[in-house]
Order: structure tokens, then sequence, then C-alpha cells
């Protein structure tokens, strides 16, 4: 059976305009292709795959051949990169306004800016955001185990059981540190030897092709961005000192600051605030993370350390389904209401007396007790 991502399942595929943002390396293409597989296979040319990067579109408008593709009977267009189109976000407009019978899903960078375009796409589309593999879809990937995603309610109040679900199938720490280390992008499979070298390629590319074309950062800011970047690398998760750090790479507070904000809207790193109301480029983060242990494992250390591996693995899953918060007592406030720490298999609940709703996600155990809850079950929210 092929490996399918969760985001494949909860797409409202027959909505006319679908977009589709995610980190550089996160499988959008590939998606793309599987949905075109799965639904056109009898019908192939109601469907046309267009990557709008191709050399072809820099003689050729995307309106013309949507005209042609129209005329002769196509209903369904897949456009992948299309922040490597100019003025995209004007064409799809003028495609979704001028042939009805066409349903166009797009793909493009994280940091695309659907709301800000200059066409109002937002009013449109269905935006969807593809993150790397959780390390449930990593288990699928790389066994064929196949298990429902659980709410995080599920897991605060049911895990015992899902535990022993999970764990009468598949060892989970057969494969943990693996994915610790290169499960989070997909194209892992072509080469775990390989995959240090094209995640490091992956992060030049963001940082000098996407934030110049996207963010408009002058090209002689990246090598101060790859300065940052190294520096949060070698620390993280760390409560920034933003006056010192700014002044060690030379440039001001404000520019700092809006280079964080920058650096975690291109999937790059987790910024976490003690409030997230009124959250903006003016505001310094309580805590910065990577964004996934991957990284840490390219950018920083050859062996990251396991508490901050933990950690990172954590705020990585929790945010997307839950909006995360700084803690001063503990690591992590959940929903204005859970509070999570993080540690080893002795965790004690010393840092969370007098704390309601508060739990433990403790490494190296399989099964939980109360409220504490095995730390790779979290890998299994989406």
């Amino acid at each position: 059976m092929a490996f399918i991502r969760n985001l494949e399942t909860t797409i409202s595929w027959d909505t006319r305009l679908i977009g589709i943002k995610g980190a550089r390396g996160c499988g959008k293409t590939t998606l793309h292709l599987q949905h075109i597989n799965k639904m056109f296979k009898k019908a192939i040319s109601k469907a046309l795959y267009v990557s709008l990067g191709n050399i072809w579109f820099s003689n050729n408008r995307l309106i013309d051949l949507v005209d042609h593709f129209a005329k002769q009977g196509g209903t369904h267009l897949f456009l992948d990169e299309v922040h490597k189109y100019p003025d995209w976000s004007i064409e799809i407009k003028n495609i979704y306004d001028e042939y009805p019978s066409i349903h166009v899903v797009f793909t493009g960078s994280s940091l695309l800016e659907i709301i800000k375009a200059r066409s109002d796409l937002s009013r449109r589309a269905l935006i969807y955001e593809l993150p790397g593999l959780s390390f449930r879809e990593f288990l699928q990937f790389e066994t064929g185990f196949v298990s429902p995603s659980y709410s995080l309610m599920d897991i605060f109040q049911d895990h015992m059981r899902i535990t022993q679900t999970i764990v009468s199938q598949i060892k989970p720490f057969v494969y943990f540190n693996k994915y610790l280390q290169y499960g989070y992008y997909p194209y892992y499979r072509e080469g775990v030897i390989d995959y240090p070298q094209r995640l490091g390629e992956t992060v030049l590319m963001i940082m000098e092709q996407e934030l110049p074309m996207l963010r408009n950062v002058e090209p002689s800011y990246i090598p101060k961005l790859k300065q940052l970047l190294a520096i949060i690398a070698e620390s993280a998760p760390f409560v920034p000192n933003v006056t010192k750090l700014s002044e060690r790479i030379g440039i001001n507070r404000q520019t700092f600051i809006t280079y964080l904000a920058y650096l975690e809207q291109a999937n790059l790193i987790h910024l976490l605030y003690r409030e997230t109301r009124g959250i903006g480029l003016l505001q310094k983060p309580d805590k910065i993370y990577l964004d996934n242990t991957n990284l840490m494992h390219v950018l920083g250390t050859t062996n990251p350390p396991i508490e901050s591996q933990r950690e990172t693995f954590m705020i990585n899953h929790l945010s997307k389904v839950a909006t995360v918060r700084y803690s001063q007592q503990s690591d992590f406030f959940i929903n204005n209401t859970f509070t999570i720490e993080v540690g080893g298999k002795n965790k004690t609940r010393k840092q969370l007396h007098g704390l309601n709703d508060a739990f433990i996600a403790a490494d190296n155990i399989e099964h939980g007790l109360g409220k504490t809850i095995p730390l790779w079950l979290f890998g299994f929210l989406y």
C-alpha cells in the first residue's frame, strides 16, 4: 500500500481553489502527484500538473496554457512552486474568475503570503499547511504500520489504552532515535547517508533564494541570517538576549527580531512567547527552538543534547495542533490550560507542584501511568 500523508485525507478536494503551503522538502509535489494518480487514473486528460519553476514559463503565460487546457476539456489544474512565477496570485485569481469549470490546487513555500498577495485570494482559496513527517507517519513510511492520529485530549485521557494498542504491534524505540536524527523530511528515503548534505542544501536554498524572493531580504544580509541560525543551533532552546545577539552579528535590534520572524515563517525555528495575543514584529520571543530535531543534527553539534531534542520534538508536534506558550514554571503551556514538563523516564512532578492539568512527557518509557505520558506518543498528534 502506498504511503499517504495525513493531510491528504483532510483536504476538501472538491473546493475550486486550494492552496498548500509547506517547507521545502516536506512532500508537497508528491502529495500533488499521488492525488492525481488516485483520482484521475482513468481520466488523465482531465488533470494537468505544472511546475511553475519550469523554464518554459520564461516566455509563456500560465493563463494561455489554462485557456488551451480548458478548451481540451481539462477540469483540474495542479500548480507546483507558484512562488517562482511572477504575479502568481493575480493569474490564479483570473483563472478562478474566468474559468469556472477549472479546479485549481497550488503549492508553494511556507513563506507565501496569501492574504497580503496583490490579488485577494484569501476569500477564494482554502489554505492548508503540509508539515514534515510526524513520528506516526515516519513509522508508517518505514514499516507499513498504520495507526490513526490522536487528539491531545485523547492522549491526556486515554494514553494507557492507546500505548497498549500501539506497542502490541510495533516497538517505537526501535525507530524513535532514527526519527529524531533523519525522519522529518520525506526525502531521507533517497539516502540516509546523504541526508545531512541534502538538508543543509535545503536550508541554504530557503535562505539564499526564498527569503530574498518572498521577504525582500537584501542578499547582503543573508550571511548575517546564516550566522544567526548557527547561533540558535548552537544553543537552542535558549532565552535570547536580543540586544547582545543583535550586536554580535552586527544588526540593529528591530532587524534582528524581524529576521527571527522570517526564520520562523520559513519553518526553520520556533519562537515561544509568554503571551500569544498581540505578537508582532516588535515583540521579542521568550525562548527559541529549531523547528525540528533533524535541523539540530545538521546545523548544530554532531550529538545534540537529548534534553534539547526532547523539547524540540514536543514543540514541533504540539504546535501543529495546539497553541503553545512559554511557561516560567515548566516547559510548555498549552491552549491556555495544560502544562507539560518534558524529561527522562525518572522525571518527577516537583516542578509541577500546585499546577492543575499538568502532565509529564517522559522519554524512554513504552507505557505511562496517570499524568505521566510517553514522550513518543505525542508523535501521533497528526
